[in-house]
């Protein structure tokens, strides 16, 4: 079974810290926290539990340090036409529509509220 919401690996590039943290709270319902004194202009993202009991991978937001700097990431979800419409009703753009990988899945790019993209992947055999 695969484990929803959760990407491989990430770092996400912000112009306007709080906006990306209300973009990505609303969709994913990650938890993202400040990293400190020393780090004030990085946050943590916590997309599973740090014990090991649920495999995926957490990530970081920081400042965007670079016009040129755009990550992208794929995220699964139960149900792509669901979160297609959840980023848009989140200020975010649907770059790529959806789109099926014969026998594997669906996917799609996305823009986020701060221009970043990333994808959407849902898991299905069925796939045309």
């Amino acid at each position: 079974m695969p484990n929803y919401h959760s990407p491989m690996h990430f770092e996400i590039p912000v112009d306007d810290m709080d906006r990306a943290i209300a973009f990505y709270k609303g969709l994913f319902g990650w938890e993202i926290t400040s990293s400190g004194p020393d780090f004030t202009d990085y946050y943590m993202i916590k997309t599973v539990p740090s014990d090991g009991s649920a495999r995926g991978i957490n990530g970081g937001m920081m400042k965007r340090a670079d016009p040129n700097q755009h990550p992208i990431n794929y995220i699964t979800v139960e149900n792509i036409d669901e979160y297609l419409g959840k980023v848009e009703s989140l200020g975010g753009v649907v770059l790529m529509p959806k789109m099926p990988v014969k026998g594997m899945g669906w996917n799609a790019v996305c823009q986020d509220s701060e221009k970043n993209s990333f994808g959407l992947w849902q898991d299905d055999k069925n796939a045309a």
